[in-house]
């Protein structure tokens, strides 16, 4: 009863404008990318385990507390990592509610919104899981993958707020609607390349955890052959384009952000393995992996769209609940 009471009460609530619910889709796009670079922060840092517990920090205490083992530095950096995945949960909510709310209500728009506060219960019970088992390299790499998934279905809600659900309109030449795919297979396998050099690289979160037992300088050259096999299906893609006529300048520009996204990605990665593996190039990386990754998605979301025929003024009003 109390439940339906409650839905009863966000029933009537109105309904948000196109901006506001386009700025609070930024924003969990924003935030997922900047919990993923927070935790490379909290690796290069050795402050993975500065909070031995989870959800507590230490046994018995929420908060940071004095330790003999862990220095204070490095509990308040875990600790601000992890509160910031309740803003992005907050703000994951908002995203939610502001999809449910929209009218007329469109299923595809209100279930990538509700994937975006299941998703970060998912990453929080992930990241716990880590700690647990003490940083071992598969667990941090998992709790990385999860952050990418977050980021492109994130990256599909901001363009799922002008969009129906009727059948999706195809853009662009036949090819590449195929060829886009395999793009993203091989992203995937750059991706996961790239977490199994990490793996057994220099940067565990914690001095004590165990590495991948594998070459860094053979899990380098896989990670850079996908890079190589990305790059080449990017030319490709842009020929596709070229070649069909009939590309949008919207899709043109998600296509050049992408391409220049990934070039500037290679060159930090290319640098970093150079130099040794710096701290704030780690960061850097991640920070370069987000915005591949939001640009593929949106290049492969700019490829089928669907039309979305938005009521007038006037209809609004007679759509909106009253109390």
């Amino acid at each position: 009863m109390a439940l339906q009471t409650l839905k009863d009460r966000i029933e009537r609530l109105p309904g948000a404008s196109v901006r506001v619910q386009r700025a609070v889709a930024i924003a969990v796009l924003v935030t997922q990318s900047l919990i993923a670079v927070t935790g490379s922060v909290v690796r290069v840092t050795g402050s993975g385990l500065g909070c031995r517990t989870w959800p507590q920090c230490q046994p018995g205490s929420m908060f940071p507390v004095d330790h003999p083992e862990f220095a204070a530095l490095q509990q308040w950096i875990e600790f601000g990592n992890r509160l910031l995945t309740g803003v992005v949960g907050f703000i994951a909510l908002a995203a939610f509610l502001l999809a449910y709310l929209d009218r007329p209500r469109r299923r595809r728009y209100v279930r990538l919104g509700l994937v975006m506060p299941l998703g970060v219960v998912v990453q929080a019970v992930i990241g716990g899981l880590t700690v647990r088992f003490d940083l071992l390299w598969w667990t941090v790499a998992v709790h990385f993958l999860a952050s990418a998934v977050m980021i492109w279905l994130a990256t599909l809600l901001v363009h799922a707020i002008d969009e129906g659900d009727g059948p999706p309109v195809p853009h662009g030449p036949r090819a590449l609607r195929a060829l886009l795919p395999v793009l993203v297979v091989v992203l995937v396998g750059l991706l996961v390349a790239g977490t199994m050099v990490t793996g057994a690289g220099p940067h565990a979160g914690d001095s004590a955890t165990p590495r991948l037992a594998l070459p860094v300088d053979t899990l380098a050259h896989v990670h850079a052959a996908f890079l190589y096999v990305f790059l080449g299906l990017l030319l490709a893609v842009g020929v596709l384009l070229k070649a069909g006529g009939d590309a949008s300048p919207k899709l043109w520009r998600r296509y050049l952000v992408l391409i220049a996204v990934t070039l500037a990605q290679g060159t930090i990665g290319f640098v970093q393995y150079l130099t040794g593996v710096p701290e704030v190039l780690v960061s850097l990386h991640v920070l370069g992996a987000t915005a591949v990754i939001a640009a593929t998605a949106s290049l492969y979301a700019g490829t089928l769209e669907r039309p979305l025929a938005r009521p007038t003024p006037v209809d609004e009003r007679h759509l909106t609940p009253q109390p």
